[in-house]
């Protein structure tokens, strides 16, 4: 008689195996879980197939199309995996519930309204507290180096050598450390922040570089907390521009444009810069910087112009 695995044991073993080969894959192995215990609570047997898939996918409410697909696409790579030990293992077809992805178009930001996200920061509660100081900081060190927000949190005291003026990423989306340096600028305003910081929490209690009030390091839902009180009272609750607010993670993307955007006016050569950008950014490959570039009005003219040189065309005549 042949012996009966269940789901979950399944799933364990698949993460098991991705996980051994470098893969975290955090947030999938938890969705994983989750069809896991739903499909063994609803007594399935045998291998996967595409019906039970499509049911745990659909169960979440409430629900959109899209985040079905998602879910759907994270049981697939599962599958893919158990039929190359059970033939018998359906493998949904792709896109079978729509298109598991697409892009937000990013918001970004102009140099005024950076500035203004930086002194709004500053004026939160409680005014005579580090937490002002400490978001005011953080805002401006994503604003100036593109950091993704994980990245800044995992910062300790020790990735931020200030004598240098560079900080050491480790905690990164690749697993990989990079150095980052700063701008003189940035160096300043950080060691006035340790300073300050040093000053209000006395004896430490960790070692991260941003911490609160209470001397504890800043979480990301804090960050969240902190940056949509932020945004109620600069207004940014929607905007003409995009029809939504604007984002933390969109501070990466202006990042992005921006520098491109200044390299362009220099008549730098932009296929050179763009390696030297995706490096800095913490990118695996160049093709990734490319999702953080958005063709804002200001970088379009700029391109265009750049194309009339190399076509020796006129501003303005015919093709």
């Amino acid at each position: 008689m042949k012996h009966h695995r269940s789901m979950i044991a399944l799933v364990d073993e698949y993460l098991a195996a991705r996980r051994a080969l470098g893969f975290a894959l955090r947030i999938e192995g938890g969705q994983l879980h989750a069809f896991a215990r739903y499909a063994d609570a609803r007594r399935h047997r045998g291998p996967l197939t595409v019906p039970v898939a499509i049911a745990w996918a659909r169960s979440v409410s409430p629900s959109s199309p899209l985040t079905w697909a998602r879910r759907l696409e994270v049981v697939r790579s599962f599958a893919c995996y158990r039929a190359a030990f059970d033939p018998a293992t359906e493998v949904p077809p792709p896109g079978l519930l729509g298109r598991a992805h697409r892009r937000l178009a990013p918001y970004i930001y102009a140099p005024r309204e950076i500035a203004a996200l930086v002194a709004a920061a500053a004026r939160l509660a409680p005014r005579d507290g580090l937490r002002p100081r400490t978001f005011a900081t953080l805002s401006g060190l994503l604003a100036c180096t593109g950091m993704r927000v994980s990245e800044s949190l995992g910062l300790t005291r020790d990735d931020v050598d200030l004598a240098a003026g560079v900080l050491r990423i480790t905690v990164t989306k690749f697993r990989k450390t990079r150095l980052v340096p700063l701008h003189p600028s940035a160096r300043y305003a950080l060691q006035g922040y340790a300073t300050t910081r040093d000053r209000r929490t006395g004896a430490v209690r960790t070692d991260a570089f941003f911490v609160l009030d209470d001397g504890t390091a800043v979480t990301y839902s804090r960050t969240r907390t902190a940056f949509a009180a932020i945004r109620r009272s600069l207004g940014w609750i929607r905007t003409a521009r995009r029809g939504r607010a604007p984002r933390m993670q969109d501070l990466r993307h202006s990042f992005a444009c921006h520098r491109l955007l200044r390299r362009h006016r220099e008549g730098a050569d932009v296929h050179a810069v763009l390696p030297a950008l995706s490096t800095y950014l913490g990118h695996a490959k160049v093709s990734d910087t490319y999702w953080y570039l958005t063709g804002i009005p200001d970088l379009m003219a700029l391109a265009a112009q750049r194309f009339d040189r190399f076509a020796h065309v006129p501003t303005g005549g015919a093709v």
